[in-house]
C-alpha cells in the first residue's frame, strides 16, 4: 500500500517549489536501505560540504564519481583476485554505487582517496542574480496639474 502525500494545499501559497514537491513524491527516493559502504556527510561551513566513503580495498581506478545535475553518483567497481581460498572473508570488496541528491548550485569541488577513505568536497554556489538585494525605494515624481482630456471645439 503506497500513500501518496497531497500537496496541493501547499501550490497556493508557494511559488517555484514544485520540484521539492515532486522529489518527495518521487518513488526511487525510497530504496532498499544499503549500509555499505559507510559514509559521513560534513557541514563545514554555511557553504561546504564534505562526504566521507569509507572504500577500503578500493583504488583510484577502481572509483568513478560523476555529477548528474542534482545528483552525486558514486561507483565502485574491482576484478574479483583470486589468490587463494579464504577460510573467512570480512573485508567487503563488492561493488557498490550510492546516489546523494543535491540542492540547487551544488558543485563538486574536487575529490581525494587517503587510506581508504574517499573524501569528497561539495561547495554551494549561489549565482549573483539569486543573491538577496535590496530593493532602494524611490520618491514618487512630482506631478504637475492633473491632464484633462479636451473635447473637439466646434465652430458654429
Amino acid at each position: 500500500m503506497r500513500n501518496d502525500l497531497d500537496f496541493a494545499p501547499l501550490y497556493r501559497s508557494s511559488v517555484g517549489f514544485d520540484r521539492v514537491f515532486n522529489l518527495l513524491n518521487n518513488p526511487q527516493r525510497l530504496q532498499a536501505i544499503d549500509t555499505w559502504p559507510p559514509y559521513d556527510i560534513v557541514k563545514t561551513s554555511d557553504d561546504d560540504y564534505r562526504i566521507e566513503m569509507a572504500v577500503a580495498g578500493f583504488g583510484d581506478a577502481d572509483l568513478d564519481i560523476m555529477q548528474e545535475r542534482n545528483v552525486l553518483v558514486v561507483k565502485g567497481s574491482k576484478a574479483e583476485a583470486k589468490d587463494g581460498d579464504y577460510l573467512h572473508r570480512g573485508i567487503a570488496g563488492r561493488s557498490f554505487e550510492r546516489r546523494f541528491e543535491l540542492a540547487d548550485h551544488v558543485k563538486v569541488e574536487d575529490a581525494s582517496l587517503v587510506n581508504g577513505l574517499l573524501r569528497i568536497a561539495l561547495k554551494r554556489e549561489i549565482p549573483e542574480a539569486m543573491k538577496p538585494r535590496k530593493i532602494a525605494i524611490g520618491t514618487a515624481v512630482e506631478q504637475s496639474a492633473p491632464l484633462q482630456i479636451e473635447a473637439e471645439r466646434q465652430v458654429a
